[in-house]
């Protein structure tokens, strides 16, 4: 009887050896691996031209306390961005996080409410960001008088991110084993006692990935601000105050066309923000599911 050897401990002649037996598989195996090679060699491209072409121009003058036409300093773009984040989340995540627990937690089978939900957050993760810029313009800005200011840009990015925090939330709540809710209803724990103590511990890693999507598309959004929080280069003092973030202050000065170093060095900024985000957030969620 032929030894069957598994495909983890196959070597790499043998598995070419297999593939040649059958060039179907042979040819998807190749394609796969070009297209795997692809993407990395364009994120590859694109972080190291970023950087040859901003670094030379990262100055202590860009990172100047106050904005003005010599300096073209992003220090408040980056106090501006940060406040978008922390704030967009704020009402994002535990609406997005309470809608997923209700559909995988509390919501019945057989509820119609349900797939009308899922619906509603496909086709909200759908729409572009520029009608969504539209939309806070029309009710954030005009409708509800708050003008060119940080608030209505939050409340336009929240609508935008809820729908990733929602069904990320909810695939990490699927993943977690119905052993540990049954474990917990047996030792008399009650429905929320286990969601909280239990259900989203055990979720905290896949939350905190869609955390990140969130962050990313916060971070890098430009039109929806731009019609709802405005561009000034300032510091807010209050959510009534109009600001411009990273993105906002990258896009203002290459459409300018006089301080295009001064963009790419922005970039490099925007960049090495981004990666930060990711890997503290993926060293958290590393730490919490080995706890």
């Amino acid at each position: 009887m032929k030894k069957i050897i598994p495909i983890n401990r196959m070597t790499l002649c043998q598995r070419l050896r297999n593939y040649l037996h059958s060039p179907l598989s042979f040819l998807i195996f190749l394609l796969v691996t070009l297209a795997a090679l692809f993407s990395v060699f364009i994120l590859l491209f694109l972080v190291v031209y970023i950087l040859i072409m901003g670094i030379p121009h990262l100055t202590p003058e860009l990172f100047a306390f106050k904005y003005d036409s010599d300096n073209v300093s992003m220090f408040p773009a980056i106090i501006t961005t940060v406040q978008t984040v922390i704030l967009s989340l704020l009402i994002a995540a535990p609406l997005g996080i309470g809608c997923a627990i209700y559909l995988t937690e509390y919501a019945k089978k057989s509820n119609r409410l349900v797939p009308i939900i899922r619906l509603t957050a496909e086709t909200l993760s759908g729409i572009p960001s520029i009608v969504y810029g539209l939309f806070g313009m029309l009710f954030f800005v005009t409708a509800l008088h708050w003008g060119f200011s940080l608030l209505a840009g939050v409340c336009t990015l929240s609508i935008m991110v809820l729908p990733v925090v929602m069904r990320s939330t909810e695939e990490a709540l699927l993943s977690v084993p119905d052993a540990y809710r049954e474990a917990s209803f047996g030792l008399g724990a009650g429905r929320l006692h286990t969601i909280l103590k239990v259900v989203l511990p055990s979720a905290v890693p896949g939350i905190l990935a869609g955390m990140i999507l969130a962050i990313g598309r916060i971070i890098g959004e430009t039109a929806a601000l731009i019609y709802t929080a405005g561009t000034v280069a300032q510091i807010p003092k209050d959510v009534f105050q109009s600001g411009r973030t990273l993105a906002i202050h990258m896009y203002a000065l290459s459409n300018e066309g006089l301080h295009v170093g001064e963009a790419y060095a922005t970039a490099v900024v925007l960049l090495l923000t981004v990666l930060l985000i990711n890997t503290f957030a993926s060293v958290i969620a590393k730490k919490i599911a080995k706890v």
